[in-house]
């Protein structure tokens, strides 16, 4: 076991819960020799089905997806996990990957994106940073009021509206991140969901944006997927 992965488990009592969602048994085989031996808990699923019936009996901190599967496309597996487990973190995979599934794997709440074939170096970083992601996550997010909530969304879309007039400003957040709002009266939960295009957060808290808006997003999200 690695020594980030020795001091991740050190902090839990039972071991990271992973499901791994493929249909090429080779693959998937070879996934759970090598996360077994980082010291994680992994279960197999072969099909969208398996899987789903996997998440009914119990509780997994990471789903690993296959897009392509024999019976249910793997995106549609993402988007219920994602609505009824939301605190699960996925990682998807992928053959036959373009930037179009990239993007849409990120819309649905993938915190990152795959292309077949990968090295064990690749899958275990990606793996470990999904799960140390997943448990720095606060147990409990206090509520925002209404008036928190409003201030956020007009701020939210002040800063996406500038990102299509300004193009200094553009290129300023696209380089620093979030660090280039300070400016603005944004939460930092704003703040990473504008730097990092989480397109999922802003439909959830700001509700649909304009084509204009979405420019920045969609240049961002297709930056982060290659």
């Amino acid at each position: 076991m690695t020594q980030a992965n020795q001091k991740l488990s050190s902090q839990q009592e039972v071991h990271p819960h992973i499901l791994v969602m493929e249909d090429d048994l080779n693959v998937a085989k070879g996934l759970e020799m090598v996360l077994t031996e980082e010291g994680y808990d992994v279960y197999l699923a072969g099909t969208g089905k398996l899987a789903i019936e996997a998440f009914k009996q119990g509780h997994y901190d990471l789903l690993v997806a296959d897009i392509r599967l024999p019976d249910i496309n793997g995106m549609e597996i993402i988007r219920q996990v994602k609505e009824t487990s939301p605190e699960t973190e996925v990682i998807a995979i992928s053959g036959y990957a373009t930037t179009s599934i990239a993007v849409e794997a990120m819309k649905l709440g993938v915190r990152d994106f795959l292309p077949k074939p990968f090295t064990e170096a690749e899958i275990k970083s990606t793996v470990n940073e999904s799960l140390k992601a997943h448990h720095a996550k606060p147990a409990v997010k206090p509520a925002a009021t209404q008036d928190e909530k409003l201030i956020q969304k007009r701020q939210v879309i002040e800063v996406l509206n500038r990102t299509a007039d300004d193009e200094n400003f553009w290129t300023n957040l696209m380089e620093k991140g979030s660090l280039a709002l300070d400016a603005y009266a944004l939460s930092d939960e704003a703040k990473a969901a504008i730097a990092s295009g989480d397109l999922r957060w802003i439909n959830q808290n700001i509700g649909e944006l304009t084509q204009k808006q979405l420019m920045f997003i969609y240049t961002r999200l297709e930056r982060e997927a290659w």
